[in-house]
């Protein structure tokens, strides 16, 4: 499955840039329905639409960080 000229290798190389990306809109505070439209978050989705034993969808990574950074907040 290519996307944009991406194969899904490359997508799969690129999952690390993604999750950082999502856990920096976590820490900036974005919500969730703005996170949706971003291109980390599609780039998630294909990957756990073509791989989903190995890649979780992106909703599931964006409400685990947002936990802990709400348990990391409240350990201060």
């Amino acid at each position: 499955m290519a996307c944009d000229g991406l194969s899904l290798g490359e997508l799969e190389a690129q999952n690390p840039l993604y999750c950082k990306a999502m856990r920096i809109l976590v820490r900036d505070g974005v919500t969730i329905n703005k996170a949706r439209r971003t291109v980390c978050w599609q780039k998630l989705e294909i990957l756990n639409h073509c791989l989903p034993r190995q890649y979780r969808e992106p909703e599931q990574l964006y409400l685990h960080l947002k936990r802990d950074q709400l348990t990391a907040a409240g350990s201060r």
